[in-house]
C-alpha cells in the first residue's frame, strides 16, 4: 500500500482546456461522475481522485471552468496545497485561465506548475506563441517561475516531463500540520446502504479518529465518527489536507448541504458578523464602497454579504484594509481562513483576504482603538503564536485560564500550552496563581494604575494606613482572583507593603494628620479606651469631647482603618485591646467551666445585653466560639 500523505494538488483554468482529461491520464479516474457533466462535456461539481507518486499518494480535485461555476472552483481551491493551471495550446488565455489565477493569489496559494495541453492541436509556432502568452499572464504572480509542460491528453507526448515536474511540485509541498482543532468544510454528503450518511470534504485542520465526537455546523447535530474513507481506502483517522470522507450515521444526509462545517464540539459557531483584513485586485475598474453587498467565498461556503469598512467610505483597486462583513445566513469560520468576494453586477472576482474574529454585532466606525485593535489581528493571524497573543492582549483585565485561551484562539490546550510557556519564559506574559494569563502590556498597564490608585489614595487619605483590595477592585473593575495575585506580585517586589486589616500602601508611605487632628484622634481614641465596655456611638462621642459628628465619623474610620477601632455589627466598635480584653475573659472563663451562657458574659465584662451580644455574635463570626442556642462553646481549633 503507497503511503497517504495530506496534500491535496487540484486543477485551474478556463472550460476545455483539458483540466478532467488531464486527472483522468494521472490517476486514470474519470471525476466526472454526474449524467449532466458526461452530456454536456464539461464538469459541473468538483472531482476527487487519488493520485499515485512514486510510493506515495496524494488527492486531486478537479475544478469546473465555465464562469457559472466559480463558486465550485473556489470551494476546491480552498483545499488545495499546488496548482496544476491548464491551458489549452489552442485557446491560449481565456477569461476564467485570468480569474482561476486571480482567486488561486487571492487564496494563498505559492506553489503550482503549467499544463500547456492539446498540443497536439497546434503547430509549433502557435505553441510557442501560446506559451509566450502564458508567461505574461504569470509575471508578478506565485507561478511567475514555474515550468511550463506542454502536453497532450490523446497522444501522451511531454506526459513523462509533466509527471516529473509534478513529483518535484510535491516533494516541494510541506505535509499539513495536523495539531490543530479538527475542522471539514462539507463538498457533499450521501447516503450509503448498510452505513447511513457520508459526508466528503478536505479538512482544513486537525485531525478525527474513528470514534471521535463531532458536531455538524450550523445544525449544532452531535455525532460519533465511524469509519473514515482517505483517498478511497478505509482508514483510521482524516487528517487536514486529505480527501476524505466521514460515515456519521446518527446524522440525515438530507439535512446536510455544502457550505456546511463538521468540527471538533465546542469551538466553532456560526456568526452573522466577521472582521477581516480585505485586499482588492489591481485591475481596471476594481472598487469599492461604503458599504457594498457582494457575495463571499470561503471553504465551501458562497454566501450573500455587506461589507463595511472600518475607516473610510471607498477602497480603489489595490488597496487594503481591515473590515466587517454582515453574512445573510451566520457562518462557521475559523481565524486566517482565506476568502473571495465577487461583485453582483458586473459578476467577476474583485477581491479577498483573511478572516480574523466572529461576532455578534456591528462594530462602530472610524473609532481608532477599534481600528488598531483588527489590525493588530490582521497582522497576527498568520502566526499561531502571535494570534493567541493577540486573544490574550484582546482579554484584558479577565486573564484567561489555558481552557477558555485555547477556545478563544481556536487551539488544542496543548498548542496553547506550549505557546504560554514559551512567552512567559520570555517575558511576554504573566503566569497568576491560579493557572491564569495576562498579556505582558496588559499586566504592566494594570500594575501602573495599581500604583498610581494607591499613591492618589494616599494624597486624599494621607492619615489611613493604606488602600484596601475592595477599593482598588472598585477602581479598577478587576476580578479578586486577578487582582489578588497581582497584589501577592508587587508585595514580593517591594512595589507595595500590606499594613494593617490587609490594607496596601507603597512603601514610602507614612501615615500623617495634621497636629490639630492628630490631637482629636487620640482624644478620641483615649474616649475608648476609657468606655472598653460601653464604647461611645458617633454622636455620643461627639458631645464628650465637643467636635462635631462629621469630624468624628472621619476620626472613627482612620481608627478603623489603623484597627485600632474594630466594628463588631450594630453600629457598635470597640477598642482593639476592649476587644482582645474580652477575647481573654471568654476563653479563661469557657476553658475553665466548659461552655458559657450567653446571659453570663455581660456580668464577665461589667457592662449590658446590648454591647455584650453584639460581641459573642462577633466571636462567633470570627471563629473562636460556636453557638448552640444560647450556649458558647469554644471551637476545636481555639
Amino acid at each position: 500500500m503507497p503511503e497517504q500523505i495530506n496534500i491535496t494538488l487540484g486543477t485551474a483554468g478556463h472550460v476545455d482546456h483539458g483540466k478532467t482529461a488531464l486527472v483522468k491520464f494521472l490517476t486514470g479516474c474519470d471525476t466526472d461522475r454526474l449524467k449532466e457533466e458526461k452530456e454536456r462535456g464539461m464538469s459541473i461539481e468538483l472531482g476527487f481522485a487519488p493520485c499515485l507518486i512514486h510510493d506515495l499518494e496524494v488527492g486531486i480535485v478537479d475544478v469546473p471552468g465555465h464562469e457559472h461555476f466559480v463558486k465550485t472552483m473556489v470551494a476546491g481551491a480552498t483545499g488545495m496545497d499546488g496548482v496544476l493551471l491548464v491551458v489549452a495550446a489552442d485557446d491560449g488565455v481565456m477569461p476564467q485561465t485570468r480569474e482561476h489565477l486571480d482567486i488561486l493569489q487571492l487564496l494563498g496559494l505559492a506553489r503550482g506548475i503549467v499544463a500547456l495541453t492539446k498540443i497536439d492541436r497546434v503547430e509549433a509556432g502557435q505553441r510557442a506563441a501560446a506559451t509566450e502568452q502564458v508567461k505574461a499572464i504569470l509575471r508578478g504572480t506565485f507561478l511567475e517561475n514555474a515550468p511550463i509542460f506542454p502536453l497532450s491528453n490523446l497522444t501522451g507526448e511531454g506526459y513523462d516531463a509533466f509527471r516529473e515536474g509534478l513529483e518535484e511540485l510535491a516533494a516541494s509541498i510541506p505535509r499539513r500540520r495536523t495539531d490543530g482543532i479538527f475542522r471539514l468544510p462539507v463538498e457533499r454528503a450521501f447516503a450509503v446502504k448498510g452505513f447511513g450518511t457520508v459526508v466528503s470534504g478536505i479538512p482544513v485542520a486537525g485531525q478525527a479518529g474513528v470514534g471521535d465526537e463531532l458536531v455538524l455546523l450550523p445544525q449544532g447535530i452531535s455525532g460519533k465518527l465511524r469509519s473514515t474513507q482517505i483517498y478511497q481506502q478505509t482508514g483510521p483517522a482524516a487528517r487536514a489536507g486529505q480527501c476524505a470522507a466521514l460515515n456519521v450515521p446518527q446524522w440525515d444526509h438530507r439535512q446536510i448541504s455544502r457550505g456546511d462545517t463538521i468540527a471538533a464540539p465546542g469551538y466553532f459557531s456560526p456568526c452573522e458578523w466577521h472582521t477581516a483584513h480585505l485586499r482588492l485586485l489591481r485591475q481596471e475598474g476594481v472598487s469599492l464602497h461604503h458599504p457594498t453587498r457582494l457575495r463571499f467565498h470561503t471553504g465551501t461556503t458562497d454566501v450573500p454579504a455587506t461589507v463595511y469598512l472600518l475607516a473610510g467610505n471607498n477602497l480603489a483597486g489595490g488597496d487594503e484594509a481591515v473590515v466587517q462583513f454582515h453574512f445573510e445566513k451566520p457562518l462557521v469560520a475559523g481565524p486566517g481562513d482565506r476568502f473571495i468576494i465577487r461583485q453582483l453586477n458586473p459578476v467577476r472576482t474583485i477581491g479577498g483576504g483573511r478572516l480574523l474574529e466572529g461576532g455578534a454585532r456591528r462594530l462602530r466606525r472610524n473609532r481608532p482603538e477599534i481600528i488598531q485593535e483588527v489590525t493588530a489581528q490582521a497582522q497576527a493571524v498568520t502566526d499561531e503564536s502571535a494570534w493567541l497573543m493577540e486573544c490574550l492582549k484582546k482579554a484584558e483585565k479577565t486573564a484567561p485560564r489555558l481552557a477558555e485561551l485555547a477556545l478563544t484562539a481556536k487551539q488544542t490546550t496543548e498548542q496553547a500550552n506550549r505557546i504560554l510557556q514559551r512567552m512567559v519564559g520570555e517575558g511576554k506574559a504573566l503566569a497568576l496563581e491560579g493557572g491564569m494569563f495576562l498579556h505582558a502590556e496588559t499586566a504592566r498597564q494594570t500594575v501602573a494604575e495599581l500604583l498610581r490608585l494607591t499613591g492618589e489614595f494616599h494624597r486624599q487619605s494621607p492619615a489611613s494606613p493604606g488602600i484596601s483590595p475592595e477599593q482598588l477592585q472598585t477602581a479598577t473593575r478587576l476580578a479578586r482572583p486577578v487582582l489578588d495575585p497581582l497584589l501577592v506580585i508587587l508585595k514580593k517586589e517591594g512595589r507595595l507593603v500590606e499594613r494593617v486589616a490587609g490594607r496596601v500602601a507603597l512603601p514610602e508611605h507614612r501615615a500623617t494628620l495634621p497636629d490639630a487632628g492628630q490631637a482629636q484622634l487620640d482624644q478620641l481614641e483615649n474616649l475608648f479606651r476609657q468606655r472598653p465596655f460601653q464604647p461611645p456611638d458617633p454622636g455620643e462621642a461627639a458631645t464628650a469631647l465637643r467636635i462635631s459628628v462629621t469630624v468624628i465619623n472621619k476620626l472613627i474610620r482612620i481608627l478603623e482603618e489603623n484597627r485600632r477601632l474594630i466594628f463588631v455589627g450594630e453600629g457598635l466598635r470597640f477598642h482593639c485591646e476592649a476587644v482582645e480584653r474580652a477575647r481573654q475573659l471568654l476563653t479563661d472563663y469557657i476553658r475553665r467551666e466548659g461552655r458559657l451562657e450567653s446571659v453570663k458574659f455581660k456580668y464577665l465584662l461589667d457592662t449590658t445585653r446590648k454591647y455584650a451580644l453584639p460581641l459573642l455574635d462577633y466571636f462567633d463570626r470570627t471563629g473562636l466560639t460556636l453557638r448552640s442556642n444560647n450556649t458558647r462553646y469554644l471551637r476545636k481549633q481555639s
